[in-house]
């Protein structure tokens, strides 16, 4: 089979085992050096990935993608806006709900809290906050039995359980002979549930049933709103755009990225800035590549000329070394994507391995959300990372095949 004369003579530099092993060192160490880059790049971003996703999950398992309110606060006909609401494409879901600031008090405790009431079968199909019940069941939350499913952070505060009374002070006032005094009404603890840390569902959340949050804020038949979810999350701005032509002007649209959208841009503009720091390892070795092709351009001053007065171009001077300094990068390149993926998806088993034998932890769920480390692995990372290292790898070639295409053939020749 042919082969082009550059092609098999880059390869062939490539293999040869040089009288300077300095030089061969060098560039087993650049090969190296691209190879740790690669690995440490697809690790931390899919670690990064791994955080990602476990905050998305906990964020999307209990806010709603899209919340439908009223400029009135209270929606009357919220039957008719639930159908107008499911007719959009893209609506999967639709809960009304009736949410309200209180007070709640236990044992003598106080607590602020964010009670909402809801629909318990509507609301199995908006969020997962039946599956994160860890006492009782979001199904005891009938209508008449004034019960209430606490955050476990909440109850904690509160020093109660399933089974107690807590009270819930509202800022609505009543009039008695006594004068105006603010509404009381006392519930029984049916269930309390655990989301996470990280973002204060456990600490703010209480929930009670529709109808008993109707009694409890004199709202008689109105909510305060509906709760929308859609086949995708990340379109929430298209639809709540949709539902705004679809509904009157006294309607209120609002979405997940209003209240959490900084927060995960904050966390793709930190992958990104990652990215591109962690770049700097392999752009190290890849100045190492310089050198080292920089050393082996000196060595074969006198193979060059010889190329040059056998007919060889300055462009397949230029080819040869370029060949051998893209081996190295391809090789590194290579090695890098073989470790990184097996580091990125045995990663959370090799630090429990660690935490286990040397009994430390690493991670705080309090701090970090979770405590393990969390490891997805993306191909479009894989992806862009090798480009980035054969980009600079290539890069890399230009000025030492460059100044090999230069070499006067008489001057190299003079002292042979």
């Amino acid at each position: 089979m042919f082969t082009p004369a550059s092609l098999f003579i880059g390869l062939r530099y490539t293999r040869a085992k040089r009288r300077n092993h300095f030089i061969s060192f060098i560039s087993l160490m650049s090969m190296f050096g691209i190879a740790l880059g690669v690995i440490v790049l697809i690790t931390v971003l899919s670690v990064m990935n791994g955080f990602d996703r476990q905050i998305k999950n906990r964020v999307f398992s209990m806010v709603p993608a899209i919340t439908v309110g009223s400029v009135a606060n209270a929606i009357t006909n919220w039957q008719e806006l639930e159908s107008i609401v499911k007719s959009v494409p893209s609506v999967t879901a639709v809960a009304p709900y009736v949410s309200g600031q209180v007070l709640l008090t236990s044992s003598g405790l106080v607590q602020p809290a964010m009670v909402n009431g809801i629909d318990p079968e509507k609301e199995g199909r908006m969020s997962e906050l039946a599956s994160k019940m860890v006492q009782g069941t979001l199904n005891n939350l009938t209508p008449g039995s004034f019960g209430i499913v606490l955050g476990e952070d909440l109850a904690n505060r509160l020093e109660a359980m399933v089974g107690d009374k807590v009270t819930i002070v509202t800022p609505q006032m009543s009039m008695s002979v006594a004068g105006v005094i603010p509404r009381m009404k006392r519930f029984t603890v049916t269930g309390i549930f655990r989301a996470g840390s990280g973002f204060g569902f456990d600490t703010m959340l209480a929930f009670i049933n529709l109808s008993d949050a109707q009694k409890l804020y004199e709202m008689g038949t109105t909510v305060t709103g509906l709760h929308v979810n859609i086949k995708n999350v990340y379109a929430a701005k298209q639809v709540s755009f949709d539902l705004a032509a679809s509904l009157t002007p006294t309607a209120r649209i609002t979405n997940w990225t209003e209240q959490f959208g900084a927060f995960f841009q904050a966390i793709s503009l930190e992958k990104t800035m990652m990215f591109f720091i962690l770049l700097l390892i392999i752009a190290v070795a890849v100045f190492n590549l310089v050198c080292t092709l920089v050393m082996v351009v000196n060595e074969k001053e006198a193979d060059i000329a010889i190329l040059r007065t056998i007919g060889a171009t300055p462009g397949t001077i230029m080819t040869i070394f370029i060949v051998q300094g893209a081996t190295v990068g391809i090789i590194g390149t290579l090695l890098g994507i073989l470790g990184g993926i097996a580091l990125a998806l045995n990663v959370t088993d090799i630090v429990n391995w660690i935490e286990h034998i040397f009994h430390v932890q690493f991670l705080s769920s309090s701090v970090y959300f979770v405590d393990y480390l969390p490891s997805e692995l993306q191909a479009d990372d894989v992806f862009r990372i090798s480009i980035a290292a054969l980009g600079l790898s290539l890069l890399a070639t230009i000025y030492p095949a460059w100044r090999a295409s230069k070499t006067e053939p008489v001057e190299a020749l003079r002292y042979e």
